[in-house]
């Protein structure tokens, strides 16, 4: 049954309304997961928000109980006393009550009073130490006048409070909270006379505040924080926090590029999605906020960020996305049936004329395809039988100029022997072997004595013919594994790739010399040379090609300043 251009144009529709399908159910599986998406970031956003909501509020609360804790009547006098057992007692009030207030607040790790005096003297301080409150004895308290929150609190009037960098607590002594998160939180201590005696210090344990706030979020969020430059100082990834405390800078804005509008002031929140990201596999969908802190709000405040996998937010949409991939392969299933009918129809002969040309491109085996057909397939069948007759003219041609040419590029074009580079790759194959099995190779120099006085007496076609018959003497004294190269002129090289003993490459030395020594009968004429010969022994005289190179020369050398006609082993 014949069919008809119309019927394959067909079929061929057909194929394309499937892919039109597939392309429709794509887009709308797209388009459901983008609007799925823009909810799942208002909904963080607005979480961020809270969440921020919740930090500032917690932050009052703080610098609301450092006011209190001011504001005792025991706390202005002990820094005032001057009885030293009434001083005694009050401290020991004071320290109970800062157990106290830490008791109710997990977070706090640490409560002091600070004097303005002596150097900023601790006069009481309680520490957290694992699950206990360690009131640190006199004996043990510090001066910390020379840091930032001391005087810059003391500068402040009363009820004012000051609140800190985050930075990792460095401060020696500090129980739990050494080398890790905080934010110190100041406030003075004003005598009724307005006199500023001192200040109160609470010092947070930002890593507890934020696990208490995102506590009633889902585990899957992931929280961000950073400082007012963008470095990180909460990350998933503890690593990348604090980067600048370790002499480097790891900025929020590189991986969140939007979140550089905050930084700026362009914007007071942004949400965004990450394809691929690195805490997730999937992606990433993040909103983050710019929060003040501890200052105004255009110079000091920090960026807070919440992040959720992007497989949370799509997880429902995949159901639809199954549904569509469902459809998708019973509309495929359709297209195989209907592409094996075009296939019958339009391809089978496209397939004999691939299987030619496989066959013509493996093995150069010329195909007779059917050509009668009047179409466009036998117009094509007919050039191929041309053109695989043209293809296997010129390859014919052109193999036979590969190995001219191949020959020519290793080979000496006078005497037909190895030239230099394919002697040496030969010498290279040689040492190689000789060192992995662990025996001897000798390499000979040659030179012939008395050739430039042929060459000039007789000419250059003479001393051709006489370098030929030289070459040919020189191949009859060695074995067929063994090598015999020119190198130019009238030096030649011999390589014998395996020698029991020394005596046995002179031996074939001795030969080669005493071939060489013997008469040549050259176009009509009668003429004697000699030659000079080096040898060196593998591994004895040269552990590489280079140096056993250089032996056998040397030695060669040594032959001919004797007087020539004579073999020289090197170092004998």
């Amino acid at each position: 049954m014949r069919y008809g251009i119309a019927f394959k144009l067909g079929l061929l529709l057909a194929t394309f309304g499937v892919v039109a399908m597939g392309i429709v159910g794509y887009y709308s599986y797209a388009g459901s997961r983008a609007t799925l998406l823009s909810a799942a970031q208002r909904d963080l956003l607005t979480a961020t928000q809270v969440l921020g909501r919740n930090f500032k509020a917690s932050i009052d609360g703080i610098a609301d109980d450092a006011r209190l804790l001011a504001s005792l009547p025991t706390t202005p006098a002990i820094v005032s006393a001057h009885n030293a057992v009434t001083a005694d007692r009050e401290k020991e009030v004071l320290g109970e009550t800062f157990a106290a207030m830490m008791a109710l607040h997990p977070e706090y790790f640490q409560i002091r009073l600070i004097g303005a005096g002596d150097h900023g003297l601790e006069l009481v301080r309680v520490d957290r130490d694992a699950d206990q409150l360690a009131h640190v004895p006199a004996t043990d308290l510090q001066e910390k006048a020379h840091y930032p929150y001391v005087f810059n609190t003391l500068l402040l009037g009363r009820g004012r409070v000051y609140l800190s960098d985050i930075t990792i607590n460095h401060e020696e002594g500090v129980h739990s909270g050494l080398h890790k998160p905080t934010v110190r939180v100041a406030t003075p201590v004003v005598a009724g006379d307005g006199k500023v005696l001192g200040l109160i210090v609470i010092n947070l344990d930002l890593n507890s505040l934020f696990a208490r706030l995102k506590s009633d979020l889902p585990n899957a969020y992931q929280l961000y924080l950073s400082n007012h430059w963008g470095d990180y100082l909460i990350h998933p990834n503890p690593a990348q926090a604090f980067g600048f405390d370790q002499g480097r800078r790891i900025f929020i804005q590189e991986f969140f590029e939007p979140v550089a509008s905050l930084i700026n002031g362009q914007s007071a929140s942004v949400v965004t999605s990450i394809e691929g990201a690195e805490q997730s596999h999937d992606g990433l969908v993040a909103a983050f906020v710019r929060l003040p802190f501890g200052g105004s709000a255009d110079k000091h405040f920090v960026i807070l960020g919440l992040s959720q996998p992007l497989e949370n937010v799509v997880r429902e949409i995949k159901r639809l996305g199954w549904t569509t991939v469902q459809m998708t392969l019973a509309l495929g299933v359709l297209a195989v049936v209907l592409a094996a009918l075009v296939s019958r129809a339009v391809t089978g002969p496209l397939r004999n004329m691939v299987d030619a040309v496989g066959l013509f491109s493996k093995e150069q085996v010329v195909r007779e395809l059917p050509s009668t057909n009047s179409d466009e397939i036998g117009l094509l069948a007919r050039s191929l039988n041309d053109m695989q007759t043209t293809i296997v003219a010129n390859l014919h041609e052109l193999n036979e100029s590969r190995q001219a040419l191949k020959h020519l590029a290793q080979h000496d074009s006078l005497t037909g022997l190895p030239n230099r580079a394919l002697f040496d790759d030969r010498l290279g194959q040689a040492v190689s072997q000789a060192r992995r099995d662990q025996t001897r190779m000798a390499l000979m120099f040659v030179d012939l004595d008395g050739f430039k006085a042929v060459n000039d007496t007789y000419g250059h076609h003479v001393g051709d013919c006489l370098l030929i018959a030289a070459a040919q003497r020189m191949q009859t004294c060695v074995r067929n594994v063994d090598t015999v190269g020119r190198l130019g002129g009238d030096e030649f090289v011999v390589l014998l790739n395996h020698v029991e003993k020394d005596v046995d490459a002179l031996l074939v030395a001795e030969k080669i010399c005493l071939a060489l020594n013997q008469p040549f009968d050259l176009d009509g004429r009668h003429m004697d040379i000699s030659s000079s010969i080096g040898v060196a022994i593998f591994p004895a005289h040269g552990s590489d090609e280079l140096t056993l190179s250089r032996s056998a020369d040397a030695a060669m050398y040594l032959a001919k300043e004797s007087g020539g006609n004579r073999v020289r082993l090197f170092g004998a």
